[in-house]
């Protein structure tokens, strides 16, 4: 549920900067394009079943980035209209962190730290993987940047890999093995 709250919140980070510069790559075979929510459905959360909130929330590999971005109360920030590229750890992704991680950031009085580690996986604009190049550094939506790797075709954002890339109605989602941590302040 922990592991959720946290995907979720990073997914919502990641729609809240975004830019429109993308164009369709294959999605991963785990993760699929999401349906309509239920009638019961969380009203933050838009109808529209390609958006990056839904897409998300309806991945069984991002149901801890999931519980993250409601953690945050950042669905709705996600569920905007965009371009945004987010940066979507899978739940594998948020166990390699250290034991008690994902727990302590969804705690109510963690708020902003979870807030500041799911906007350093938003970008604002679409980024396709075709269009990124090898040490491009962009910034991401809390002000921090990341670089980018490009080794025999793969693309590696900071240590994770882009393992898929799913267009959304509000950008793209690209699914990673890592969760970005942000530098420390300074």
């Amino acid at each position: 549920m922990r592991l959720t709250l946290l995907i979720t919140a990073l997914s919502a980070a990641a729609l809240f900067a975004c830019d429109n510069n993308s164009s369709a790559t294959k999605p991963a075979a785990s993760v699929t394009a999401a349906t309509a929510p239920p009638a019961n459905a969380d009203p933050a959360v838009p109808a529209d079943p390609t958006n990056i909130v839904n897409i998300a929330g309806n991945s069984k590999d991002h149901t801890t980035l999931v519980a993250a971005l409601k953690a945050a109360d950042y669905i709705g920030s996600v569920s905007n209209a965009g371009p945004m590229t987010v940066f979507a750890p899978t739940n594998a992704a948020f166990d390699k962190l250290p034991k008690g991680t994902v727990e302590g950031l969804v705690k109510p009085e963690k708020q902003e730290d979870l807030r500041n580690i799911l906007k350093y996986h938003v970008a604002v604009s679409t980024y396709q993987t075709k269009d990124l190049k090898d040490g491009q550094v962009l910034a991401m939506a809390n002000g921090a940047k990341v670089t980018f790797h490009v080794k025999d075709g793969k693309v590696s954002v900071n240590d994770a890999n882009i393992v898929a890339s799913i267009p959304a109605s509000n950008g793209i989602v690209h699914v990673v093995d890592g969760v970005l941590l942000p530098p420390p302040p300074k």
